[in-house]
């Protein structure tokens, strides 16, 4: 079979622009509305999308006055929108920085059996003092030790996941017998930020285990992300920084002792897709005359951890920036932003125009078969195994990507044109079902 993109649809309120909200089409309280979220998943779901994805984080970031804020926690608002589609994935993002992984991993094996195994967990760890302070600390744990926890974390979680075989339940009602107590294993998990004695209290799951899902780009990051996800959301502005995190990663994949087939690499997309390609540009063009940069410019000096007031609009970023070694918070994402400006020598108002639409991931604007075309460059060049979609405007720039996209790259042989008869989300990302670690060792005895 031809090799196929992976799309995920990633979900944000009225959309990913910052100004997607102050347009006429949009309904400023989208965010909190159910509807608005089984109508884009059912989008998605036309276009045989693998996934949709929910961002999230444990703090209220940045100011009301911006953009919509807040939203729905995402395992509860996912396991809603189980119950109104079939077919796609359903991703939430969950942090090992402020969650318990007994608890965090009952709520994941819950998704996935009343989704029919449709889970999936993008794993990250929470940078920023304002998530810190929301749970009793001063500061930000450094970023070696968050990732270290993470490490702990999702170790724990898999010894939870596997606590019972698949076989564990009995249900012989002659015999009396509902379940088998020697096919239940409690982790009794000592470690240096985690104690867990019992077993889960939710039987394992179609799955298994989740769809493990990581979006960080430091160092620290894609050696995580070499050990155990198994999709990776990225940024890249250009096709020779994806053709090189693309490659990094799957060596490190093997260096790791894993399949490098087994990680798909999902960079992020901004289209803004017209008839004409100044059509699109024109689009972009009433989208950025939206922005408030005043907003943008307290986000930017948050992002660059630098005092208020240092930087001016029409001036550039300054020269002493301190090294990415030096950033505890979002590190790759400082990295990226701060070559974007260097490279195209960016004033800081031109810079917050190209983030106002994905904050550091790459915007196109132009007609579906340019778009097409920049997605089946990247994807067939060592660059991408599919892309994260991130609509400008919400609803309609998915529906647009689905009527007018999609059946490009279907014709193209790049796209399913129908679910067929795989059911789960491994099964989509073409990955195996993986084995109970304890009726692994019982048959190698």
């Amino acid at each position: 079979m031809t090799r196929q993109l992976h799309l995920n649809a990633f979900l944000m309120s009225t959309g990913h622009h910052e100004a997607s909200w102050r347009l006429p089409e949009s309904d400023p309280y989208a965010h909190v509305d159910l509807a608005h979220y089984v109508r884009l998943a059912r989008i998605a779901e036309r276009g045989t999308f693998d996934s949709l994805f929910l961002a999230d984080g444990p703090q209220l970031w940045g100011s009301v006055g911006q953009r919509p804020a807040g939203a729905l926690e995402p395992l509860t608002l996912l396991t809603a929108l189980a119950t109104a589609t079939e077919h796609i994935g359903l991703i939430a993002t969950a942090s090992t920085s402020y969650n318990s992984p007994y608890n965090l991993a009952r709520r994941f094996a819950s998704l996935d059996i009343v989704s029919g195994g449709r889970a999936g967990w993008n794993i990250v760890t929470t940078a920023g003092a304002d998530a810190a302070r929301n749970f009793g600390l001063d500061a930000e744990p450094a970023h070696a030790e968050r990732y270290a926890r993470a490490a702990e974390f999702l170790d724990v979680s898999l010894k939870l996941w596997d606590s019972w075989e698949d076989d564990a339940i009995v249900a012989d009602k002659a015999a009396g017998v509902w379940g088998d107590d020697a096919r239940i294993h409690p982790p009794r998990h000592k470690g240096a930020y985690f104690s867990v004695e019992g077993a889960l209290n939710v039987p394992r799951s179609p799955q298994g285990y989740p769809l493990l899902v990581q979006a960080g780009s430091s160092e620290n990051g894609k050696d995580f992300a070499a050990r155990y996800a198994e999709a990776v959301f990225t940024a890249q502005q250009t096709i020779e920084d994806a053709q090189a995190f693309y490659a990094d990663l799957k060596s490190r994949t093997v260096a790791a002792g894993r399949d490098p087939e087994h990680i798909k690499v999902l960079p992020g997309i901004v289209p803004v897709v017209g008839s004409t390609e100044a059509e699109a540009r024109d689009q972009e063009q009433v989208l950025e005359d939206h922005i408030v940069h005043t907003h943008g410019v307290t986000n930017l000096e948050r992002l660059l951890n630098l005092p208020p007031g240092t930087l001016e609009l029409d001036g550039r970023l300054p020269d002493d920036l301190p090294p990415d070694s030096a950033i505890e918070g979002a590190r790759s994402r400082y990295t990226l932003v701060v070559e974007l400006a260097r490279r195209d020598r960016l004033t800081v108002r031109q810079l917050i125009g190209r983030l106002g639409g994905g904050r550091g991931h790459l915007t196109f604007a132009g007609t579906p078969e340019q778009v097409a075309d920049t997605i089946e460059t990247w994807f067939t060049r060592g660059a991408a195994d599919g892309f994260n979609i991130m609509p400008a405007v919400l609803p309609s720039g998915l529906d647009t990507f689905v009527d007018q996209v999609v059946p490009l790259l279907r014709a193209r042989g790049l796209l399913r044109t129908e679910y067929g008869p795989r059911r789960t989300l491994r099964d989509r990302y073409g990955l195996p079902r993986p084995a109970n670690q304890h009726t692994l060792a019982a048959s190698l005895v």
